[in-house]
Order: structure tokens, then C-alpha cells, then sequence
């Protein structure tokens, strides 16, 4: 993370203030209102929270988590609990951060598991905080869907929100095996 204090670095993290905002902007906007069947819609707000943290860390997810949600409690149409999506994004950037921080290689597997249980997260927090919303009926029928939508998103959303906060990936470099021998 030492790039980060530089130019390049926030030039990044400008970019992804800015693709956030259009995240939560496109959520709000198109995908909230797509005619998908069932009464959900994948949760690009949660999906771009797990690809910050999955580049980078689990301190920096909790925060961008619990930045994100609470802007997104903001918005309209604000029928929850104010801090409810902040609680549940925290939470999710956190466990997100901290697994690929535990196990390098488990980012592709985080992100699925995130995807799934933040639904799951966000309708346990609110039957615990009384959202009348957080019935049985959402249990068995818009649950599955959300989970299902947000599989679904998380391979494209969250690899473009990894591309952007960690940059290019450096390409090893090939040298001929013939050049190698002669040095030897």
C-alpha cells in the first residue's frame, strides 16, 4: 500500500469515490426499479463494499462499509431504520477484508459467501431491531431471490471494484530460457 500516498494512488481512490457514487446512484435509479421476477434485486452497493475490502483489508472494509451504508440510509426511499445499512455493509466489509487477510486465496470464495449472507445479515439485524419488514414472507420468498440476484452480480461488480482500488496487475515478465543459460 505504499503506492496509495501517491498520485496514483489517489487518483484511485478519487476513481472510486466517484464509481461508488454511481454505484449507489444506479442502484437506486435502474436497478431497484428492474421488473426482475420476485420482489428483489442484487445489492451492487454491498457487492462494490466486498470488493473494496477484498483489495484492501478488513479495517478498511469496516469503514467504507459503515461510510457507504450510512450514505445509503440516506437515500431514498428511506423506509428502515436510519444506521441499519450501515451496520450490515460494516459488518460485511469487515468479514470480507478479514478472510482474503487470513487467506490470500480466498477472495473469489469471500465475495460468494458475502454476497449470500449479506441479505441474510441485513434481515436478522432488522427482525432483532423490530423492522416490520423483516417478516416470515420475506424469509421464504424475497430472501432466496436477493441471494440468488446477488451471486449473479458479484463476479462482475466485485472484480471491477478490485481492478480499480488495487490497480493493474503486473505482468511477470518472460525471459527466453536461452538468454538464462547464457548468463549462467
Amino acid at each position: 500500500m505504499a503506492g496509495e500516498r501517491g498520485p496514483d494512488g489517489m487518483g484511485r481512490n478519487v476513481a472510486f469515490v466517484l464509481l461508488f457514487l454511481g454505484i449507489m446512484i444506479v442502484q437506486v435509479t435502474v436497478v431497484n426499479r428492474l421488473p426482475l421476477p420476485g420482489n428483489a434485486a442484487p445489492d451492487l452497493v454491498l457487492l462494490a463494499v466486498v470488493g473494496y475490502a477484498l483489495a484492501r483489508g478488513a479495517a478498511a472494509g469496516a469503514v467504507m462499509g459503515f461510510a457507504a451504508g450510512l450514505v445509503s440510509d440516506l437515500l431514498p426511499p428511506a423506509a428502515h431504520l436510519l444506521g441499519h445499512n450501515a451496520l450490515v455493509l460494516c459488518l460485511m466489509g469487515f468479514l470480507a477484508g478479514r478472510a482474503v487477510e487470513s487467506q490470500p486465496g480466498a477472495a473469489p470464495l469471500a465475495a460468494m459467501a458475502c454476497a449470500v449472507a449479506g441479505p441474510v445479515v441485513a434481515l436478522v439485524t432488522g427482525a432483532l431491531v423490530g423492522d416490520p419488514r423483516s417478516g416470515l414472507s420475506i424469509l421464504t420468498t424475497v430472501l432466496p431471490q436477493a441471494m440468488a440476484y446477488n451471486l449473479l452480480a458479484a463476479p462482475p461488480v466485485v472484480w471491477m471494484v478490485r481492478r480499480l482500488v488495487r490497480g493493474p496487475e503486473p505482468r511477470p515478465v518472460r525471459v527466453p530460457q536461452h538468454v538464462i543459460r547464457s548468463r549462467l
